[in-house]
């Protein structure tokens, strides 16, 4: 990374399925190279916030679970397990490299109720003023529709994530998941699907372009990033996908390198 001072607000959302491994086992390397990095970005002038999913997963591969658990309250309680171990690896490895790091859990209501809101704007806006990491995830333990329900605020973490970035008056939304970005076919499945570059709009044919997910751990699929994409931009924050298996493609993506797929703002913010 070129010694190059940013100057800007950057949220991070990380996908479970890029914090573990295949069987569900925690992904060290990951952990330690997401802290290197967002710490390095911090160094250089950035204000960075991390959205990070993978509580239930994590959790029940602590509690030695054959599988992710199906009934709520067993959900429920695996996040609980896991946030505390989430938390605990972040400390640690965000530790490592100099940084002080704080967890927010928010649900639904935190972002409806205006006194709520704002108290969280505060917060958020504090905690960057003194140069913490704020460690954002859905309070999954006493919220249950934002785990599994027809009446979700977040939809997911890709989704929360774009709040976030609203809330923060955030510059740049990146989406770290198990795919390099937005196809216009499944790479999976097609050897020959193109990687879409950029989009200026969101329609129709860039829906129809919306699979579900590929991910056994996670939850999220391309159509959620697409919502998170459209929350984003419609205020004014680029917001790009790209792989979470590398994440030093980050210092690309605030040095305005093309990497993955950026959703461009629309101006007027």
């Amino acid at each position: 990374m070129e010694n190059k001072n940013i100057q800007k607000r950057i949220v991070v959302k990380v996908g479970t399925s890029t914090l573990t491994h295949e069987g569900g086992t925690l992904n060290f390397r990951s952990f330690d190279a997401l802290a290197r990095v967002l710490s390095d970005i911090q160094n250089c002038g950035a204000e960075v916030v991390l959205v990070s999913s993978g509580a239930i997963a994590v959790g029940a591969h602590k509690l030695m679970m054959k599988e992710r658990p199906k009934e709520m309250r067993f959900k429920q309680a695996a996040a609980a397990v896991g946030q505390c171990e989430l938390m605990h690896l972040y400390d640690k490895f965000f530790g490592d490299y100099g940084k002080t790091v704080a967890q927010i859990l928010l649900t639904g209501d935190d972002i409806e109720l205006p006194e709520k809101k704002q108290n969280l704007i505060n917060t958020f806006n504090a905690l960057l003023e003194m140069g913490i990491i704020p460690i954002v995830n859905e309070n999954d333990s006493v919220s249950y529709t934002e785990i599994e329900s027809e009446h979700k605020i977040f939809g997911d973490n890709d989704t929360l994530s774009a709040v976030v970035a609203v809330l923060c008056n955030a510059d740049m939304l990146v989406l770290l998941t198990d795919i390099d970005g937005l196809f216009d076919a499944n790479p999976h499945e097609n050897p020959d699907a193109r990687l879409i570059r950029e989009v200026r709009v969101i329609d129709e044919e860039i829906r129809s372009l919306a699979g579900g997910s590929d991910s056994s751990v996670g939850t999220g699929g391309m159509i959620t990033k697409l919502q998170a994409a459209e929350l984003a931009t419609k205020n004014g924050i680029d917001m790009i996908i790209a792989n979470g298996a590398t994440p030093e493609l980050l210092y690309d993506i605030v040095e305005e390198r093309p990497t993955g797929t950026i959703f461009v703002a629309r101006k007027g913010r």
